[in-house]
């Protein structure tokens, strides 16, 4: 049990001091327009993040097709279709290409 106590402890204190080390990043202001690591996440959002919004939507379209028995019942089958279909295919296709709030 001490073995235990140890590890968590040492644990604790290092993602504590790691911790310490980061919050330096939250002060730094945010990149400007002509900013390469700007064009970095930009060039990541158009790669991953809105093929992924897309598979995601094809999913919750899946998913809110199965819950029609469940949300109907209930209700619930504009917010249902709001959270699974609509809200990733915002994502991937109505934000504009270089989002700078993300």
């Amino acid at each position: 049990m001490k073995e235990v106590k140890k590890i968590f402890v040492s644990l604790l204190v290092f993602s504590l001091v790691i911790g310490c080390f980061s919050l330096t990043g939250w002060a730094e202001e945010k990149w400007v327009k002509d900013d390469p690591v700007g064009h970095g996440w930009s060039a990541l959002d158009l790669i991953f993040a809105r093929p992924f919004g897309v598979a995601t939507g094809v999913v919750g379209s899946a998913i809110f097709v199965v819950s029609l028995p469940f949300t109907i019942p209930a209700g619930g089958v504009k917010e249902a279709a709001e959270i699974l279909i609509l809200k990733p295919f915002r994502f991937s296709f109505a934000r504009e290409f270089p989002d700078d709030d993300i």
